[in-house]
């Protein structure tokens, strides 16, 4: 038996390590794990009654498959309507269900370089041409990858604020790129760390979903703190929607992560809570890199990439031995530097007591 010839040298995602693995692997009683953008805060109380709930009244029926409540919810908060919506295990599915639904082999995707690894891996599956355009300055370069348009290209993908480096594409920078891109073109607006950002140049993608070629993803894992329960949506044009949802499985998401997703939309003042300990997070970790003589890129997001002048993989290990995890940028595009999740206060000072320790080493 044979697969699929796009997968063969296709290389397996490698997420954060889990905190139950480091610690035995390594005999640690203590882990800290600041490398997969999770929200140290965890979720709403409101989210986590409404799933438990769920659970122990319907675990024995399938979900709504068209997720129909949540879809509504999301309508009303966005003032949208219902047909602009699509629900997703995570916003990771719904990349991987537009690659199924527009790309085949042949093809053209146009990605900034180092970004979200899922647009190139779910490209490359359907056999499409990955055009990556290097990031200038840890930013998209919008004008670059708006010319490498060419008749081939199906979807560009732009990851606001980019993962690994935390940084922004502007409003006035986005609607000039906009306007040079053909109406046969998928612009993919990923908006995974949307609610962290209170940068007034920043755009939100939904200002522009009267486009029928501007499509947003945004994701309940990330600000929400669901990320166990893997879901996310895409808002945009009716027509884009429905296609995708033609190769869409029948009960993507749970009961449990709809009525979490539905419930966390309401409690705005958790999501405003975590907002306002994420910039006192971000303005620590910032100072104590300046104090240490390291540069980073302004940090929009819930994490921030670190250069450290040394090799990436070393300095992860090190701070594995500590018990800290955080995300090599040897496995990022960034062979110097560290992507750090903002954790709680504590957990951002016991990492900067690390770092300083294993800096120190040398």
């Amino acid at each position: 038996m044979q697969p699929k010839s796009t997968i063969m040298d296709l290389p397996v995602y490698q997420p954060g390590k889990p905190i139950e693995e480091v610690k035995r692997e390594l005999g640690l009683e203590e882990v800290i794990k600041l490398a997969s953008n999770e929200n140290p805060y965890g979720c709403s109380d409101l989210a986590k009654q409404a799933a438990m709930e769920e659970l122990e009244a319907n675990s024995f029926l399938y979900p709504d498959g068209a997720s129909h409540e949540l879809v509504q919810a999301l309508a009303e908060f966005y003032q949208v309507r219902p047909e602009q919506i699509l629900i997703g295990a995570g916003s990771d599915e719904i990349i991987a269900l537009m690659t199924r639904a527009y790309l085949v082999p042949g093809d053209e995707t146009i990605m900034a370089t180092p970004s979200f690894p899922q647009y190139k891996h779910n490209a490359q599956i359907e056999g499409a041409v990955c055009i990556e355009v290097p990031l200038v300055n840890g930013t998209h370069d919008l004008e670059a990858m708006a010319a490498r348009i060419t008749e081939k290209t199906k979807i560009i993908w732009v990851c606001n604020p980019n993962n690994p480096s935390s940084t922004i594409v502007t409003r006035q920078q986005l609607e000039d790129f906009l306007a040079k891109v053909p109406d046969h073109v998928l612009v993919a607006l990923d908006e995974a760390y949307f609610e962290y950002v209170e940068d007034e140049a920043y755009p939100d993608g939904l200002d522009y979903i009267d486009r029928p070629n501007v499509i947003v993803l945004r994701t309940f894992s990330k600000a929400y703190g669901l990320a166990a329960l893997r879901i996310g949506y895409a808002v945009g044009d009716p027509q884009v929607i429905r296609a995708i949802n033609q190769v869409r499985g029948p009960f993507n998401t749970t009961r449990a992560s709809q009525a979490a997703a539905r419930a966390a939309l309401q409690d705005q003042d958790f999501i405003a809570s975590c907002r306002e300990r994420n910039r006192a997070g971000i303005e620590y970790l910032s100072r104590e890199f300046e104090h240490l003589g390291l540069s980073y890129y302004p940090a929009y997001g819930n994490f921030i990439l670190v250069d450290c002048r040394r090799d990436a993989k070393q300095l992860f290990e090190s701070l594995l031995r500590k018990g800290i995890i955080v995300r090599g940028g040897h496995a990022l595009g960034f062979p110097t530097s560290l992507r750090v999740t903002v954790g709680s206060m504590e957990d951002n000072e016991k990492f900067i007591r690390a770092l300083e320790e294993v800096l120190a080493e040398r």
